[in-house]
């Protein structure tokens, strides 16, 4: 048996970087409240309690046996990476969306000039004309009227990246 747990354990440790292992270390140290190399059901909910996240203990039992090897209830560092990589493979890659929420993100500070998270009609304009993009007021209340789906008169960052996405 101890043979089967060296194995898993070696074999899931390889599916991720040095720097990843150690924060998932920290990740399992600080569920591990008594430090005994288990994580039970009531640790995980007061660590999820800790985050604002409030379950009921037959979710966080439910939880901990879905990630247990065993199917028991409770999970060692090896189970905790394993269902740690079962959780990131139903995460679509980010990869090329990181890039562009990072592009739209830079171009929205571009544009929110004074950074309250808003874009407003004379912001646009103050940041078309620092670009060199002359902008009619006609023009203007066009973008403010496609992009202000909230209709409060400011352009937020979702309703920026639905206009330049959509």
């Amino acid at each position: 048996m101890s043979f089967l747990k060296r194995r898993r354990s070696s074999s899931i440790k390889k599916e991720f970087t040095q720097k990843e292992l150690e924060d998932l270390r920290t990740a399992f140290d600080l569920l591990d409240r008594n430090q005994d190399g288990r994580v039970t059901p009531g640790e995980l909910k007061i660590m999820l309690n800790n985050l604002g996240i409030e379950i009921k203990d037959d979710k966080a039992e439910e939880i901990i046996r879905t990630a247990s090897h065993s199917g028991n209830e409770l999970i060692d560092e090896n189970d905790f990476l394993s269902f740690v990589k079962q959780i990131q493979q139903l995460v679509p890659s980010l990869g090329e969306d990181e890039d562009m929420t990072r592009d739209l993100m830079a171009a929205f500070k571009v544009f929110d000039l004074d950074g309250d998270g808003f874009i407003t009609r004379e912001e646009l304009k103050i940041a078309m004309e620092m670009i060199g993009e002359e902008i009619t007021e006609e023009q203007l209340t066009q973008v403010i009227v496609m992009a202000d789906t909230d209709h409060d008169g400011k352009i937020n960052y979702e309703e920026f990246v639905k206009l330049l996405t959509s």
